[in-house]
């Protein structure tokens, strides 16, 4: 009897196992850097970016998805708990900054809203072109998808930081005539923990760099450049880093209380897959 009962164990263990290697999800850690490899064709229809109703831990959505994996992703205003990013979710828009009151209110922020609406985002995207195909692209978010596309998932961020860095068209950084610093978002121009997703041999890459090695987003440019990143993009960064794989990682930023900063948006990757 205790034979059956172990082999039983034993079985179950293996196919648990075999279930999360299916995810095909590489994680390593090195000189205070996560990067994370989403590979192949299959994890494409498991990923998900959604939206929270309020402000939520990052930790907190990955226990209620009941994800593999969960990363911090677009940008939010704290105190209206509204989003600043678009986030797509199984085909619908659930997250639309157009409702964000700040983006209007604010006189620096109306003049510059075409630029924050168009920032960059990560999409997959199905195409039908005889066969049904899965793709990442990182795009401004009025760029169009192919006409036999639609866009299933997506997050928007900023700024794109590969091949360019594209600072002042997004509006993370404003200068004067005389060429000072005026405005200055995401602590673009300083050290600072960041989430980045770039796109390599079809595969996905996270980078959650830590506060163990805060960088600037020009620095970010270049170690994308050196990690031969074709394209790359920031999400939310500072004290919204964040990363919760399994059980096994719980990553998060040490500013403020420690605890994990509440969010707006994930990308999660799920047994469920996309619609």
């Amino acid at each position: 009897m205790m034979k059956k009962i172990i082999l039983s164990l034993m079985v179950s263990l293996l196919i648990i196992g075999q279930s999360y290697a299916r995810m095909d999800i590489d994680v390593t850690h090195n000189n205070g850097i996560y990067h994370i490899v989403l590979k192949g064709e299959k994890i494409k229809r498991h990923i998900k970016f959604v939206a929270s109703d309020g402000l939520i831990t990052n930790k907190e959505a990955h226990r209620r998805m009941k994800s593999y994996l969960t990363v911090n992703a677009g940008f939010f205003d704290p105190k209206t708990e509204k989003t600043i990013s678009y986030v797509v979710t199984d085909r619908n828009t659930t997250a639309d900054p157009i409702f964000t009151e700040t983006l209007f209110t604010d006189s620096v922020l109306r003049k510059n809203v075409d630029k924050i609406l168009n920032r960059t985002e990560f999409r997959i995207v199905e195409c039908n072109d005889g066969k049904t195909t899965y793709r990442y692209e990182i795009m401004p978010h009025r760029s169009p998808v192919d006409f036999t596309c639609t866009v299933v998932t997506s997050a928007q961020g900023g700024p794109l930081v590969w091949p360019q860095l594209r600072l002042e068209e997004e509006f993370f950084v404003s200068y004067d005539d005389e060429g000072n610093v005026v405005r200055e978002s995401a602590s673009a121009l300083h050290k600072t923990s960041r989430t980045v997703i770039g796109v390599k041999d079809g595969d996905a890459h996270i980078l959650i760099i830590t506060d163990e090695n805060p960088m600037t987003l020009k620095e970010v440019h270049e170690l994308c450049g050196k990690m031969e990143f074709e394209r790359a993009m920031a999400f939310d960064g500072g004290s919204s880093t964040s990363m919760n794989y399994l059980d096994k990682y719980d990553v998060i930023s040490l500013k403020g209380d420690g605890a994990g900063r509440s969010l707006k948006s994930f990308l999660v990757v799920t047994k469920e897959k996309s619609k």
